[in-house]
């Protein structure tokens, strides 16, 4: 006997009864309805997906044990796991300040803001009426209008990593970040081209420049046996292939694939630019995690090559593959990381070499004993040759390079090629085909030219009968005679101490080529310090003339502490080392018992601030003044940065140490406060220095402190140049703003298209538009508060000259924020 059929009414009276069966706690967090927020605290805060695999929300990116200052990022995640793996992020990656909040309104759509009520970010391109938001079990956030219309949707605008069933449109790519903490823009990218051809590449930050791709899945459609291209598909079944215009596909993703009913998948483009599928089983517990299930390219280290830019790893840096095709960074001997915290970014020789070096060097001794080579097989720096000598024997090669002051590196190939190569070296890898060996050009110790000093004259073997006569012709000499030989010999001898107290050094002061005045020298110059030209907190500056009445400028420090001392000290040691200019010039000093005084060549127009605030015509008319003055100050201190032997933060960058000459030519003074990076050195940790306005951010977190922080100075600096206006507000009406006030004023009128207010009606500015804008957004770029962020001197000098482009910048204060507002 058949059973009884069950009745399609009986059918849907059961399924109904049985919805309300299943548990289901997070099902009414689907449908986020309008109006909705999440708040940023007290861990992580989100809307989950009806399974609960995904979060849509808050992130905390503290470790935990930090209550203070903590930063939230807006991304969706996996949600059952426990490594709660980001698949999706919003503004770029960049965290907000704890109690921001997301709101999902009807006008404004999604909309993130800080706790002062600012937008961090929003989703563009939402125009409409919305209705509702959904969140779904695949992990697509979509926001609807009234008629279920969508308006956006994160799978259209994927980050780092595509999810099953997502799909990569022409057009379209993802972008990897800069680590596995930091989320912001990265340098690989993988692009579906309009050709049809999938790729990936690297790109030249802070711009967009992609350089040529180091895979392709050749789907442009360019020979009859290739498929036309027309997008990625990342299947629901967990396939990855490039969908072609005629129906067909190709495969990225071969072999057993889990199945998605048991298995996580989500396919990333990883920082170190190798795009992988991965895997992880559902309910696998605490021990369960993501394994790569295929991978591209094999090799990165040999697949990338970037002709003009670097390549993996960073200058002078050497890739070798390590676990699950993923590269690992090393820097050679005698190198270290020019960031520590970056084991992927470029690495800075602990010595120096340049022409200037070995010239003076070769007048000690052969180069023999001044170099060295460390040698390292089957390595290249394929795109760093400057000299190709064939054919060649390994001696002849080592011999080359030796006695060229050009030559950092030799490669030696094949027993018969030797390439010589210059700093920095690029695109560093490891390859056993290669046949060959590497020497690198590095001294026996570390050295600097004054470690060499030049060799005391020999005095030479007398001849006995050649004494015997002087000494009789002296004796037989009268006494005046003797008396006027005596009297020679003196006067040589104190010409000869004096010359060698110039070229000793006293106290730990290199005096190098400056003079050593006299207290009374100083005193009689400056008849008296009499004609004050202004005062600081370590001394006073007055007037004066020295020899040939060249005019100068005498800082007479006062109180002689410990500090001040220091600050003395460290004057003379860095601007004896210096010659630029855009650098004052030191032309002496005096240090004679508790007098310490410092003397300069004097500059007849003053400092910077006193005719960028003190309402001075020229000035603040003169658009193409102010631009010079600022190219001028990039120029000084990215001399500090990068040329010279000794690398010197300043550490105190603001008008007032901004002095110019009779043509208004910008130059850096006042060098007390800056700090030495010793040839191994990076970066130092020192006690907070500077001035409040100008200081960076690193300075109160604890942080190391680098080059960036002058960047940072800069930054605020060029704001003022720009605006005419003080960072800390006008001292002659007794206003003082907060600090970041001017910045923060500064990126509103950027982001809100008033940059005509920061120039107050400038006219030259406002015909020069391009022009102000790019010294604008060149500023938004000094001050990011994540130092990573901000362009070393170099690039930002040539930003300035309008060598490079200058790419839209990031808001440059996500960590925190301000409400103050500064009233025209």
């Amino acid at each position: 006997m058949n059973p009884p059929s069950m009745s399609p009414v009986s059918i849907h009276h059961t399924l109904f009864l049985l919805l309300f069966l299943i548990p289901r706690p997070s099902l009414a967090q689907a449908n986020i309805p309008v109006p909705s927020s999440l708040t940023a605290t007290n861990g992580d805060s989100s809307w989950l997906s009806p399974s609960g695999d995904f979060a849509f929300g808050f992130r905390s990116l503290s470790d935990g044990n930090t209550k203070k200052n903590q930063l939230f990022l807006l991304a969706i995640w996996y949600n059952n796991i426990p490594s709660k793996t980001i698949v999706w992020f919003a503004n770029e990656g960049r965290p907000a300040p704890e109690n921001s909040k997301v709101e999902l309104t009807s006008d404004s759509g999604l909309v993130l803001i800080n706790p002062q009520g600012a937008e961090l970010w929003k989703p563009v391109n939402v125009s409409g009426t919305v209705s509702n938001a959904v969140f779904n079990d695949t992990g697509n956030f979509v926001i609807l209008d009234s008629s279920s219309e969508v308006l956006w949707q994160s799978f259209d605008n994927p980050w780092d990593t595509l999810l099953p069933s997502q799909v990569l449109g022409k057009g379209k790519s993802l972008s990897s970040r800069q680590s596995e903490e930091d989320f912001s823009r990265g340098r690989f990218q993988l692009r579906m081209l309009e050709s049809g051809d999938l790729v990936l590449n690297t790109i030249n930050l802070p711009s967009d420049y992609a350089n040529d791709a180091y895979y392709s899945t050749r789907t442009d459609g360019s020979s009859s046996a290739s498929t036309a291209g027309k997008e990625l598909v990342f299947s629901n079944s967990g396939s990855l292939f490039v969908s072609g215009v005629n129906g067909e596909k190709l495969y990225l993703s071969l072999g057993n694939i889990p199945p998605a009913s048991d298995s996580y998948h989500r396919v990333t483009l990883n920082f170190d630019g190798v795009l992988t599928q991965y895997v992880h089983p559902k309910n696998s517990g605490p021990s369960g995690n993501w394994e790569p299930l295929w991978s591209q390219p094999d090799d990165i280290c040999t697949d990338v090559y970037v002709a003009n830019g670097i390549g993996v790893c960073g200058y002078n840096s050497i890739c070798t593959l390590g676990e699950n095709k993923r590269p690992r960074c090393d820097c050679p001997e005698k190198f270290t990381l020019l960031d520590p915290s970056d084991k992927y970014g470029s690495c800075r020789p602990t010595f120096t070499q340049s022409c200037a070096d070995d010239q003076e060097r070769m007048k000690r001794g052969p180069m023999e004993d001044l170099y060295d080579f460390e040698e390292l097989m089957n390595t290249d720096w394929p795109t760093s040759d400057y000299a190709l000598l064939r054919p060649f024997g390994e001696e002849e090669c080592r011999n080359s390079c030796l006695h060229d002051c050009m030559c950092a590196v030799a490669v030696w190939r094949d027993g018969r090629s030797c390439w010589k190569k210059k700093l920095p070296l690029s695109n560093g890898r490891i390859n056993p085909t290669l046949n060959g060996k590497v020497m690198i050009k590095v001294p026996k110790r570390d050295f600097r030219p004054t470690d060499f000093p030049l060799p005391e004259p020999k005095a030479r073997d007398k001849d006995p009968k050649t004494l015997v006569l002087v000494g009789s012709v002296l004796l037989g000499s009268s006494v005046f005679v003797n008396f006027v030989l005596f009297g020679a010999c003196m006067v040589f001898f104190l010409i000869y101490r004096k010359q060698r107290k110039k070229v000793f050094t006293k106290g730990n002061v290199v005096e190098m080529n400056l003079r050593h005045f006299t207290y009374q020298e100083l005193f009689r110059a400056t008849d008296g310090f009499k004609e004050e030209l202004g005062r600081g907190a370590f001394g006073i500056v007055y007037k004066g003339a020295i020899s040939n009445n060249v005019a100068v400028a005498v800082k007479k420090l006062t109180s002689m502490t410990q500090d001040k001392e220091k600050v003395f000290r460290t004057e003379v040691n860095v601007i004896g080392q210096t010659h630029h200019k855009n650098l004052v010039r030191l032309h002496g000093f005096c240090d004679e018992g508790q007098e310490r005084l410092l003397v300069y060549e004097f500059l007849s127009n003053g400092s910077l601030s006193d005719h960028l605030f003190a309402g001075d015509p020229k000035l603040k008319t003169s658009w193409n003044l102010r631009c010079q003055i600022a190219l001028g100050v990039a120029r000084g201190l990215m001399y500090l940065h990068d040329e010279c032997l000794t690398q010197i933060i300043h550490c105190d960058i603001k008008p007032q140490n901004i002095l110019l000459d009779n043509n208004c030519v910008a130059k850096i003074s006042d060098f007390g406060m800056a700090k030495l990076l010793m040839m191994n050195q990076s970066y130092t940790q020192t006690n907070i220095r500077g001035t409040r306005g100008y200081v960076a951010p690193e300075w109160f977190r604890n942080l190391p402190v680098t080059v960036k922080v002058d960047v940072y100075s800069f930054g605020v600096l060029l704001l003022e140049i720009i605006s005419c206006r003080s960072c800390l507000g006008s001292e002659s009406s007794g206003e003082e703003r907060e600090i970041e006030a001017l910045t923060d004023w500064a990126y509103d009128c950027f982001t809100e298209g008033r940059l005509d207010a920061l120039v107050e009606g400038d006219a030259q500015a406002l015909r020069d538009t391009e022009k102000l804008k790019n010294l604008a957004m060149v500023a938004f770029w000094c001050i990011q508060e994540n130092p990573s962020l901000r362009p070393r001197m170099r690039e930002v000098t040539q930003m300035l000259e309008g060598a490079v482009g200058v790419p839209d910048p990031p808001c440059p204060f996500p960590f925190s924020s301000s409400n103050t507002t500064i009233v025209p």
